[in-house]
């Protein structure tokens, strides 16, 4: 286990870990808690009543959060001939084909937040898998990265897309903002993500859908919510 600080043990006292919190409560604990001295990322940690392991129960997909993450997104786009402009109109930072495969493969090179793909150069990027898979970096056209509508991908992912996939522990972990965004914006992203990992729920899950749900700053502590009290709207 981490050490954790001063801080951080000051804002767990304020938790009451026996009762869980409905979204408002949770959002509001959350910022009451982010201590840091610059703007957190908020989290949320969704423990989902499935089994990754079966191809029929996984559960994956991107969504364009209401206001955005807060974050900037550098793009990585492999494309060839006239989709190569179409991607550098659009605000890729970074546009090509085997050379890019290659830097990646030789010099360790990560200077972007997220890859796309046209189909035709699915190729190329396949053999990048054992690198780009482990760090969530794949293109997959579930989550709209692997298109010929190069553009719009762009602009979904500068617009603050987000991606949600299963880890190996059956969790989503994505990021719906900063601590500045305030209650209100925060309230509304939750919603946004909740409702479509709860549209994206597979017909193989029996039970309980939504196991946990937890919220939390980037150095701040976990608050937990009440998955029954979770309604969107």
């Amino acid at each position: 286990m981490p050490k954790r600080g001063k801080t951080y043990k000051e804002s767990a006292k304020l938790i009451d870990r026996t009762i869980l919190l409905d979204v408002n409560e949770g959002i509001d604990m959350v910022l009451k808690t982010a201590k840091a001295k610059f703007d957190e990322s908020v989290e949320v940690h969704i423990k989902l009543g499935v089994d990754g392991r079966h191809a029929d129960q996984q559960v994956r997909g991107a969504i364009v959060l209401p206001h955005g993450t807060g974050k900037t997104k550098k793009v990585l786009v492999f494309a060839k001939g006239d989709k190569v402009k179409e991607a550098e109109d659009a605000g890729a930072e970074y546009v090509g084909a085997d050379e890019l495969a290659q830097k990646i493969q030789t010099e360790n090179w990560f200077d972007f937040d997220v890859v796309v793909a046209t189909p035709d150069m699915m190729g190329v990027v396949g053999r990048l898998g054992k690198i780009l898979g482990p760090k969530g970096l794949m293109p997959n056209p579930k989550s709209g990265t692997v298109t010929m509508d190069v553009a719009r991908a762009i602009q979904e992912i500068k617009a603050g897309k987000v991606e949600y996939r299963l880890d190996k522990t059956n969790i989503v972990h994505t990021a719906i903002g900063k601590v500045s965004f305030g209650p209100e914006k925060l309230t509304e992203n939750f919603n946004a993500l909740l409702e479509a990992v709860v549209k994206a729920k597979p017909v193989a899950a029996k039970g309980q859908y939504l196991k946990s749900v937890t919220l939390a700053s980037t150095m701040g502590p976990g608050v937990k919510l009440n998955p029954l009290k979770i309604t969107f709207g």
